[in-house]
């Protein structure tokens, strides 16, 4: 990469009409994104959690939620409904 090739580039998140440019860094031999504290408290995440990005038509969202393990939590609680007898004799 050229020197200075990462001064030029940001990432836009927005949330509503709040808007903010966030510079990418050398981190190591890795590119990453400093989050601001005001974004880690909207997100609430901390140093070690994992974010998730989607596309959108404007661009891509940043979030907490995973929907890949909503989807497996909701089929779990599905699963945990209808056999709730097999499970309270399984816990006995």
């Amino acid at each position: 990469m050229e020197s200075g090739f990462l001064d030029n580039i940001t990432i836009v998140i927005t949330f509503g009409v709040i808007m903010s440019a966030l510079k990418l860094t050398q981190i190591g031999n890795s590119v990453g994104v400093i989050l601001p504290k005001e974004l880690l408290a909207r997100l609430n995440v901390t140093k070690g959690d994992t974010v998730f990005w989607t596309e959108a038509a404007n661009g891509v969202n940043l979030s907490a939620y995973n929907p890949e393990f909503e989807a497996q939590m909701t089929e779990a609680r599905r699963i945990m409904k209808k056999r709730r007898a097999v499970l309270r004799e399984l816990a006995k």
